[in-house]
C-alpha cells in the first residue's frame, strides 16, 4: 500500500473551557466578543480527526496536510497541528473568509483542496467546537462528489480501503469505504497525542503556505460573510430560570406521599 495522502481540516476557537461568563452577545449585530485573556485553541472534535490521520501514517505512512481558515490565526496555535506530526500546514487567511456559515466555508475548503490535488482521506471533526452545526465535512463531500462516512471511532487502512467503526446508537457498525472520500471522526477516537519536544522545535521553523480567495480560484463575494446561504436571525444566552420548593411531612413516608403527588400534578410520573 502506498502512503496515505490525507488532508485534515483544523479550526481555531474560543477555548470552550472558558467560563460562560465571559462570553457577551451583542444581538444588535449577533455577534459574540470576548475578552483578551481568552485564547483560541484548535477545536476539540478537529482534534481527534487529527489523531485519526496521525495513527494511519504510523501505521501505514502517509502525508498530512493540515488546512485551516480563518481570519488572524493564531501561528502558535495552528502550529500544534506540525508539532504533533502534520507534514505541512496552509492556512485559508484573509479577512473576506470571516464570519462564514457551514456552506461558504465547506466551499472555500474544498477549493482549496481541488488544488491542493491528490488526497485519498480528508478527515474533519464531527461538528467544530463553537457552533456545533456538524455540516461541514458532509458539505465538503458533497461538493467534490466523494462519498462520506461520520462518526468514526476507529480507521484503519486495509487493502487500500479505509475500514471504518462507526458509532451507531446502540453501539458501533463496521463499514468500509474507499479512496477518495471524507471521515469525520468523533470524541470515541481519543485524545490528540502530546507533542514531543523534536516536534516542537521542528514546527518552530516551518512556515504555513497561505491562500487568498483568489489563489484557490474564488472572488471574495463567495466566502465568508459573503457568500452566506444561511441567515442568522437571533444569538442570545439562554435564560435559566430554577425554582426550588421543599415537601414536607410529619414523617418520612407522609413526605413521599406528599412529593409523589406534586410530581403526578406537574405530571412528571
Amino acid at each position: 500500500m502506498p502512503d496515505v495522502k490525507m488532508v485534515v481540516c483544523c479550526k481555531q476557537v474560543p477555548d470552550p473551557e472558558a467560563p460562560p461568563t465571559a462570553f457577551k452577545i451583542d444581538p444588535t449585530v449577533n455577534k459574540v466578543t470576548l475578552p483578551r485573556d481568552i485564547k483560541p485553541v484548535i477545536g476539540q472534535y478537529d482534534e481527534f480527526a487529527l489523531e485519526a490521520a496521525l495513527r494511519i501514517k504510523d501505521k501505514v505512512g502517509g502525508k498530512i496536510t493540515v488546512l485551516s481558515l480563518g481570519n488572524n490565526i493564531a501561528r502558535d496555535v495552528i502550529k500544534k497541528t506540525l508539532a504533533v506530526g502534520g507534514d505541512e500546514l496552509i492556512l485559508l487567511e484573509d479577512e473576506s473568509f470571516e464570519e462564514g456559515d457551514s456552506w461558504s466555508t465547506a466551499y472555500a475548503l474544498a477549493m482549496a483542496i481541488k488544488k491542493i490535488g491528490e488526497y485519498d482521506l480528508i478527515f474533519c471533526g464531527r461538528q467544530s467546537s463553537d457552533w456545533d452545526a456538524g455540516q461541514v465535512g458532509l458539505g465538503i463531500a458533497e461538493i467534490l462528489s466523494i462519498p462520506a462516512l461520520t462518526l468514526a471511532r476507529k480507521v484503519e487502512i486495509i487493502d487500500g480501503k479505509a475500514k471504518v467503526e462507526q458509532v451507531i446508537s446502540d453501539g458501533y457498525q463496521v463499514t468500509e469505504i474507499g479512496f477518495p472520500s471524507v471521515i469525520t471522526v468523533t470524541s470515541e477516537l481519543g485524545n490528540l497525542r502530546y507533542a514531543a519536544l523534536k516536534g516542537i522545535m521542528a514546527a518552530a521553523k516551518k512556515q504555513p503556505v497561505v491562500w487568498k480567495p483568489a489563489d484557490i480560484g474564488l472572488e471574495p463575494s463567495q466566502v465568508g460573510i459573503a457568500g452566506r446561504r444561511v441567515k442568522l436571525a437571533k444569538l442570545f444566552q439562554p435564560a435559566k430560570d430554577a425554582k426550588c420548593e421543599i415537601v414536607e411531612g410529619e414523617s418520612p413516608a407522609e413526605a413521599g406521599a406528599n412529593l409523589a403527588v406534586k410530581l403526578r400534578e406537574a405530571k412528571i410520573i
